[in-house]
């Protein structure tokens, strides 16, 4: 468990509720402008959260909204007006292409000042049997530059040295890739690889592949059972807790009246303090931090940052300011070395 609480918020359309965009306070005539995600971005970054993300899925619907944008898009638009906070958009590896998926998310990396990260998502429960061969390619593409390929030699017109770029070589059941990338090696080296896991085999997949895991515990007791479970397959990786979060009741219960709620996170509906109680007690089990989903964009946003981080802030448990300028900086997380280049040496 790390020694600082760490936040991050989960973006999606109008919010989690199927009829968030029903409410008074959603902004629904902006849902497809890039002004409405630059807004709840640089929100978030207000509060000092240390990173977003932002879903999406080949489906029509987003929450109770129907069609949506690009999630990585999105990321690429917010990156230049904002500063510090991590950008962890979803991207599924089983419709799309690990070489393409490699050079767009080093291309956040370097329009962010390396503050990108990847949701590592599946379509299908038979795309699960890809994505740790996906994830694996797009690692090593990232490290298909070594740190120092690009020389810009004027004199004799060698923009790169050769010798450090590197063949990955990749053979699998499910992809062949020679490399080496066409993208120099991301200013984090390695963005930020996230998954969302709600049992074993997800786990496994998130403990030999990804840096941060989302679990969803239902209560005290569970998180520590899950915290368990992944801490005996990997000491390392990150471990957040997905929670949905009503900070009005009486909202809740009015869009609860329109469309049935259900999730697969548990649900916290009451004020700040109380989810600050909340938060602190599980991270007394082992969760190093939390992805929260609010109900009802903007204004579960607004309370987080106008509320919840405050009451922490009180309680000497979330940070005052950024102290890093990258993700993996945020989290503590070191700067990888380049498996290649080190093979080398």
């Amino acid at each position: 468990m790390s020694e600082t609480l760490h936040l991050a918020v989960a973006l999606d359309g109008a919010g989690w509720h199927p009829a968030a965009w029903r409410d008074p306070s959603a902004r629904t005539e902006e849902l497809f402008t890039a002004g409405y995600w630059v807004r709840l971005v640089r929100r978030a970054e207000a509060g000092t959260l240390d990173f977003v993300t932002v879903e999406d899925s080949h489906g029509l619907a987003a929450g109770g909204v129907r069609g949506h944008l690009d999630a990585l898009l999105i990321a690429t638009r917010v990156a230049p007006l904002t500063s510090h906070i991590g950008l962890v958009p979803t991207v599924l590896t089983d419709t799309t292409e690990p070489f393409h998926v490699s050079t767009q998310l080093a291309t956040l990396d370097y329009v962010s000042g390396g503050r990108a990260g990847w949701r590592a998502r599946v379509s299908t429960v038979e795309g699960m049997a890809e994505i740790a061969d996906h994830v694996g390619v797009v690692r090593r593409l990232w490290d298909s530059w070594e740190d120092d390929a690009v020389i810009r030699d004027a004199a004799t017109g060698r923009f790169v040295d050769r010798d450090r770029l590197h063949y990955i070589d990749f053979v699998g059941e499910h992809f062949s890739v020679k490399g080496p990338s066409i993208t120099p090696r991301p200013p984090q080296g390695q963005p930020l690889v996230t998954a969302l896991a709600h049992a074993r085999p997800v786990y496994e997949f998130a403990a030999s592949s990804a840096d941060l895991v989302y679990v969803t515990p239902a209560d005290l007791d569970d998180a520590r059972a899950v915290v368990a479970e992944v801490r005996s397959l990997s000491a390392d990786i990150l471990i957040f807790a997905d929670l949905n979060v009503f900070l009005d009741p009486e909202r809740k219960q009015r869009l609860d009246a329109l469309a049935a709620f259900d999730s697969d996170a548990a649900v916290y509906t009451g004020d700040t303090e109380g989810l600050a109680d909340l938060l602190l007690a599980w991270r007394g089990a082992g969760i190093d931090g939390f992805r929260l989903r609010p109900g009802v964009l903007p204004a579960d946003l607004d309370a987080i940052v106008d509320g919840l981080v405050p009451e922490l802030r009180a309680r000497g448990a979330f940070r005052d300011a950024y102290t890093a300028t990258t993700l993996r900086g945020h989290l503590g997380l070191a700067r990888p070395a380049n498996r290649y280049a080190e093979a080398a040496a």
